[in-house]
């Protein structure tokens, strides 16, 4: 924790940094899942993709995942080239890939649409990493900056009793940027069932960190 005293000849004054976490269950998962196909030919490549793609959003549609919380990004298609003794460089085929940025609001059940997901793209799919946060984290962030602002008050308090003088009015508060997501705590579990992986929430929090200023009277 970060404190100063900061006096000048018009008046006496204390700063000090708080900050405070806020814990919560998540209800937001984000996954990542990819499609990679490799094929002889670019077309194929880029249709088969295509279907991979298609077959994966219409199972999570099945699963009523709703449009909006399915977004397509990373399209790509490049050429699969492998070094050839005596030829160089050549091309061995053609590789087209997608990314599918999934929100599930059911954490519980979503091992099941996960695993629906992979079934339907097969060999071309790629869980390329998942994110466990807040649907509304302004709730949990309120609890994070009230915990902030005690720590800050606790440690002003404790220098103005020190100094002998007693907190006046707040001159300035301001807050820190902090972290852009939620922060696990307890750790995500994964444990294998019979065709999916499970998913426990655990716990998540979220930080904030205020600077204050008071007057000493």
């Amino acid at each position: 924790m970060e404190l100063r005293d900061d006096m000048t000849e018009n008046a006496r004054t204390v700063a000090v940094t708080g900050s405070g976490t806020a814990e919560a269950v998540p209800d937001l998962l984000t996954v990542s899942i990819g499609v990679e196909c490799r094929r002889e030919d670019v077309g194929a490549a880029y249709a088969a993709a295509g279907r991979a793609a298609a077959g994966i959003s219409a199972v999570l549609r099945e699963h009523g995942v709703p449009d909006p919380d399915i977004s397509t990004s990373g399209l790509n298609v490049r050429a699969d080239v492998v070094w050839k003794e005596g030829q160089g460089q050549t091309v061995a085929g053609y590789i087209a890939s997608s990314i599918l940025g999934v929100r599930l609001r059911d954490v519980a059940g979503s091992s099941e649409v996960i695993a629906g997901a992979v079934a339907a793209g097969g060999n071309d799919v790629r869980l390329n990493g998942l994110e466990l946060g807040f649907a509304d984290p302004a709730a949990v962030t309120a609890q994070a900056r009230e915990a902030a602002w005690q720590d800050a008050l606790a440690t002003a308090g404790q220098f103005a009793s020190l100094a002998g003088a007693e907190l006046g009015p707040v001159v300035s508060v301001t807050q820190r940027p902090g972290p852009s997501g939620p922060i696990p705590v307890a750790k995500m579990q994964r444990a294998m069932a019979t065709d999916s992986v499970g998913i426990e929430a655990g716990q998540s929090s979220v930080s904030a960190t205020v600077d204050v200023v008071w007057e000493l009277r």
